[in-house]
Parts: C-alpha cells; structure tokens; sequence
C-alpha cells in the first residue's frame, strides 16, 4: 500500500472515532435532557471544557492578543456559534438523533449559499441543482402539511443555519484571528449569557450527573481532536464524507438507549440530503467554478459547543509538521 493510501486510511480510521465520540456526546445530551434545561447543561459543558481549552491554548505558538482584527465578523460568529449550541442541545432533547442529524446534515447547501455574499463565491448550475436537493430532503424529513412542525424542528434547522454562518465566517477571517480568539469568545459568550439565564432554570446536580457533564465535555475535545488527526493525515476530499457515519452511530444509539426508530421518510429524507452533501464534496474537491471551497474547508463539527475549533487548531499547528510535509499541511488549513 502506498504512503498516501496508508495516510489516507489513518485520517478514515480518526475521523470515524471522532465521530464516534461526537454521537455519544449527543447521546449524553440527551438522556441530561430529560432532567436538566438546555442552557443548563450547555452551561456545565462548556465550563467543564475550559481546562481542555487551556491545555491546548498552552501549545499554540501564535503571537498576539486576545483582541480580534475583525472584530465585527468575530461577534457574529460568536452569536451564531452560541445560538447553534443552544439550539442542537434543545433539538436533541426533544427528537430522535437520527431526525436531528438529517436536519443538521442540511449545513453544506447552506454554507454554499451563504458563501456567496460572505465570500464572493461563484456557485454553478451543479451545486445549484445540489442545493436543490438538499432542500427537497429538508421538506421530505419534515413532511409539511402532513405532520406538525414542532420547536424541535426549528431548533434543529436553526442549528444547521447557524453552523453554516460559524463555517464561511471562519473561512473568511480564519487567516488573520488567532486560533485562541476563535475558540475563546463563543466559549466565555456560552458561559457567561448561559450563567445569566441558569438561576431561572437550575435543577440540583447529584454526583454521578455531574460526572456525564464531564463526560460530555471530554468527548467533545476527545472526538475534536481525533478530527484534527484525520484531516492531517487524510485529503479533505477522504475525510470529509466521513462526517455523515454519523447518522448510523446517532440511529444504533438512538435504538439502544432511547427506543428510536428511523420512520421511513425521515431516513429517506436523510439519504437525499446526505447525497447532496456528498455531492458539494465532490464538485469542490474537483476545482472549477469554486475558488473559495466553503464546504471541503469545513472543520467545525456542527452543534458542539464543547469541541475545540477544528479549522483554527489545524492552522496553528501547521507549523509543527515536518519539514516534507509543509505543503501538504498548507492545503489542509481550514478556514
């Protein structure tokens, strides 16, 4: 097997434990749900992740203050990255983890809107007809007229929204913000608003609850950091697809612990949007009419307040990686 295949089958094998621990995390998620409010466990999460941070901002060898140079693009950022938190927990507290990742998995067709007014990106007729797609997989797992549209739906659509808005800003500004200002603000924004709204919804925490806080926080910094070893050692075009193996985790999950069962159209619906997620990938990862590859770029796992910001980490390492890979590294900056 050549290099490349070898490095390739590693960055699979990374991204497929990573997204592994991410499903758990939302399984864990799910079941403090059932006691515990949204801003609740988005308020311990996040706090409990905050030595993890520290661990890794010891090791980033940037230069500079906490101060943004963008301090507009940041804000918003920050606001959309707390806002799709909030909304991913309530989402799966509330809908089978299955529905909700069919929902989520929406995020590419939106980044490839959004990125023409961010980035000035062309899009064509073929990621056109792929945004297309992925709006009538939308429609097909919500099933308007047929069945109710609930708060979890929109919660889990506004996840997905937001997390499209964190991915083209990040792609925007990545290149000039610290990987410290990317992870920092939406972190201390979480604890400080989640804090503001907990004495309103605070239940007593026993000891073993308190431990699937924690639980939640390393997963999300443990399934990160296995996606920033995927992507550097596998081609983002490999690696990326990968993200979708989480709606068979999310669903087997789903069944174990909570009795979930995929209906019938909402796995079709998932099929249509994961197609056309797949199908972005690939166009991009091509060339052509996509100068700025929004979507191949992506990083950041949707909904995880507690991970660390994958594309800001992969940048701050570049310059760790060996001398006869720096070009390789270069090419798998997420922005």
């Amino acid at each position: 097997m050549s290099e490349a295949r070898q490095a390739n089958l590693r960055g699979v094998l990374f991204a497929i434990l990573g997204f592994a621990a991410f499903s758990t995390h939302d399984a864990v998620i799910k079941f403090l749900g059932g006691g515990y409010a949204p801003f609740q466990i988005l308020f311990f999460s996040v706090l409990l992740s905050f030595p993890f941070a520290t661990l890794l901002l010891l090791r980033d060898r940037e230069v500079g203050t906490l101060r943004p140079h963008h301090p507009g693009w940041v804000a918003l950022r920050t606001a959309a990255a707390v806002v799709t938190a909030a909304s991913a927990i309530f989402a799966f507290t509330v809908l089978p983890i299955a529905q909700v990742y069919a929902f989520i998995f929406a995020a590419p067709f939106l980044i490839t809107i959004m990125s023409i007014p961010v980035l000035g990106e062309r899009v064509g007729v073929h990621r056109w007809a792929a945004v297309l797609l992925g709006l009538a997989g939308v429609l097909i797992v919500l099933r308007p007229g047929v069945e109710p549209l609930t708060a979890g739906h929109v919660a889990a659509l506004t996840a997905a929204a937001g997390s499209a808005l964190v991915s083209v800003i990040t792609r925007k500004v990545g290149r000039e913000e610290r990987a410290a200002v990317l992870m920092l603000y939406p972190m201390m924004t979480n604890v400080v608003l989640m804090g503001a709204i907990l004495p309103f919804v605070y239940r007593p925490v026993p000891v073993e609850h308190l431990g699937l806080f924690a639980l939640v926080a390393i997963l999300g910094y443990g399934g990160g950091l296995c996606i920033i070893a995927a992507y550097r050692h596998g081609d983002a075009a490999t690696v990326a697809p990968i993200q979708y193996s989480q709606i068979i985790w999310g669903a087997g999950l789903g069944l174990l612990f909570f009795a979930e069962v995929p209906d019938l159209m909402t796995g079709l619906g998932a099929a249509v949007i994961i197609a056309s997620g797949l199908y972005v990938v690939i166009r991009e990862s091509l060339g052509g009419r996509s100068e700025n590859t929004p979507v191949l770029r992506t990083r950041t796992r949707p909904g995880t307040a507690t991970s660390p910001n994958i594309g800001a980490m992969l940048r701050a390492r570049t310059e760790r990686v060996p001398p006869g890979y720096e070009a390789l590294a270069k090419s798998r900056e997420a922005e």
